[in-house]
Formats: C-alpha cells, sequence, structure tokens
C-alpha cells in the first residue's frame, strides 16, 4: 500500500467510488485551493482504495488543532491496517504543522470506524454530542 497525497481534480475524481456522492470538479477544486484542507490517498493494486481528509481549525486562545473530517476505505480493504495507515498519517501531518491535537466525530454503532481510530491511539472521551445545522 502507498499512501499519498491529493494534488489533483483527477486523482479526487479517480477516487469517487469511495466518496458518499459524485466528486464534483469545483468543488474538489475549491477543496484542494483551501489552505489548512489535507487528503491523504491509499492505493493499492493499481488504484485508490481509501482516503482520510482533515480541515486544521486555529482558535485565538488554543491554537490550531486537526478535525479529521472522513475517512473511508473500500469493503474489500477493510481490516487491514489501511484505515489506521490513513489516520497516523493525518496525524503526522498534524504535528509536523503545529496542532496541539486531533479529533473527530464518529456514529455511537460505526464499530469499524471505532476500532480504526482507537487503533491508530485514538481515545473515545464518551463527552460529545454533535448538533447540526442544515442549510439546503
Amino acid at each position: 500500500m502507498e499512501i499519498r497525497r491529493a494534488t489533483s481534480v483527477a486523482e479526487l475524481v479517480a477516487a469517487e467510488h469511495l466518496f458518499d456522492h459524485a466528486v464534483r470538479p469545483e468543488w474538489a477544486r475549491r477543496f484542494l485551493d483551501s489552505p489548512g484542507h489535507h487528503l491523504f490517498l491509499a492505493h493499492e493494486d493499481g488504484g485508490p482504495v481509501g482516503f482520510v481528509s482533515g480541515v486544521e481549525t486555529v482558535h485565538p486562545d488554543k491554537g490550531a488543532e486537526m478535525f479529521l473530517y472522513e475517512l473511508a476505505v473500500a469493503g474489500p480493504f477493510r481490516r487491514r491496517g489501511t484505515g489506521r495507515a490513513l489516520v497516523l498519517t493525518l496525524a503526522a501531518l498534524a504535528r509536523e504543522r503545529g496542532c496541539y491535537g486531533m479529533w473527530v466525530g464518529v456514529d455511537t454503532g460505526n464499530d469499524v470506524a471505532l476500532a480504526a481510530y482507537r487503533s491508530a491511539g485514538g481515545e473515545d472521551d464518551g463527552t460529545c454530542t454533535v448538533v447540526t445545522w442544515d442549510f439546503t
């Protein structure tokens, strides 16, 4: 397996099967051009098999931290260390960029994701509730 930073819209389109929805080229370009936005692709068997994306957030009294936005691994490549390797890659970048920590929101029943995050050193602090706004 090889993990590389995504740098082109074409790479994201080629990994479209890993995303929840179709990749929109204009949104992909905006993501890639936005400072502090990061996406790494895992490649195996000649194509993308997983990705992790993260966004650096900065606050005046806290400094910078990494928000792990999304992790996805194609079914046949799950439970083989791909998710863990992707999370560790993003964590290494966060440390390199001076982030004091990293966090992710996870559905409580998503045992596969929770296992990947825990295997990469993440800890569930049991204190998070997600509140959302829908502007569509």
